[in-house]
């Protein structure tokens, strides 16, 4: 079973332990590295986000060199780029796709992208066709460029995957029809997280299982069911896994349960300094302060921990075994990690990228 590693290159600007180079990954632990991001231009150029970052030139750190280097320690591991992101949004894509002169320079600027920095595969990352400035078209052609990118990759055997809204909510916006999308890719990371979060007025578990009650979509196997139903092949899905939590700030720190009053984001952590989002790195470090009291949600099968007015959903070595008995009783491609960089990389909290590794083991 494939285990797809996500690493956002700006995890190098964390601070102090937060920071994650490179150097840090064990590409041993992943099947599929994916590099994120690069951007799309109007033009239909590919653009470098942080040259400095990203590239050697002006004694910049060589990001997408080191990166693929890690073939070293893996010779089997493929290493790939991802073009887009939440921040990127939907504009660029979609001036390019709806333009087919402009779609076919995408695409040749692509397939030479990949071939220049030499990585081994392309993941369209678009959040999301037809949302966010997209349109209707967006639907047409975004299986045509797909269609059109696979075709060109597979000349020089690279491959094509993509990363998808996961949930009906989003999915039966964006992605139509479904099981052409899947027929042009050689997998479909499935964005199964942030499927609750501080946007919402009450607690949540942004990556449970199942639901937590009856008419719940929101959760990894509603969203795995609607993309097989809609006639995705199994074996293309891969289950998105979180390596972080998505955390509140409690309205009554005596109600604490799942759908409890929230007020907003839980305190920012160190590293990743975005309120309401923990990366496990820095979850694993509050729960050993003690004072916790954690739960594993008997229906959703994942854990939350909460403390005062702090709470927080997330995933941890039990959950991550749940995920990985159900992706095979599903007969499911395998799982993905957004991202490598907020798991406990340096072992805090006991052996090293311990989620990754439960994650790894269980699906070889």
């Amino acid at each position: 079973d494939q285990v797809v590693c996500y690493y956002g290159s700006w995890a190098g600007y964390r601070n102090s332990d937060g920071r994650f180079d490179i150097s840090h990954i064990d590409p041993k632990l992943c099947t599929h590295l994916i590099y994120s991001f690069v951007g799309i231009n109007k033009n239909g150029d590919i653009r470098v986000m942080d040259p400095y970052n990203d590239l050697p030139d002006d004694y910049g750190k060589n990001g997408f060199g080191k990166f693929v280097e890690l073939r070293k320690k893996s010779p089997n591991a493929k290493m790939m780029v991802a073009i887009g992101g939440w921040s990127e949004g939907s504009d660029g894509f979609s001036t390019v796709v709806n333009n087919p002169s402009l779609r076919a320079k995408f695409v040749k600027n692509a397939v030479a992208f990949v071939k220049k920095y030499h990585f081994d595969g392309f993941d369209v990352d678009w959040e999301y066709p037809n949302q966010r400035g997209g349109k209707k078209e967006d639907l047409q052609n975004f299986v045509n460029v797909l269609k059109e990118l696979k075709t060109e990759l597979k000349k020089s055997n690279l491959l094509l995957s993509i990363a998808v809204g996961a949930p009906e909510s989003l999915a039966s916006q964006s992605y139509k029809p479904i099981k052409s999308v899947c027929d042009n890719v050689d997998f479909v990371n499935l964005m199964t997280y942030d499927l609750a979060g501080t946007w919402e007025q009450v607690t949540g578990h942004h990556a449970g299982l199942y639901a937590h009650k009856s008419g719940h979509k929101l959760n990894v196997d509603a969203a795995v069911q609607y993309w097989l139903n809609n006639g995705c092949s199994s074996k293309k899905l891969i289950v998105g896994v979180p390596l972080y939590g998505r955390a509140f700030t409690l309205a009554d720190k005596n109600k604490h349960g799942l759908e409890a009053p929230s007020i907003g984001p839980a305190t920012a952590g160190p590293y990743t300094q975005e309120g309401g989002y923990l990366g496990y790195n820095e979850i694993c470090v509050l729960l050993k302060q003690g004072g916790w009291k954690v739960e594993h949600h008997k229906d959703q099968r994942t854990p939350y921990a909460y403390k005062n007015n702090q709470w927080i959903g997330y995933d941890d070595k039990t959950s991550i075994k749940e995920k990985v008995d159900y992706i095979k009783k599903k007969n499911l491609g395998g799982a993905m990690v957004w991202s490598i960089d907020t798991d406990d990389f340096l072992g805090k909290c006991g052996e090293k990228f311990p989620l990754l590794t439960a994650l790894s083991k269980g699906l070889k």
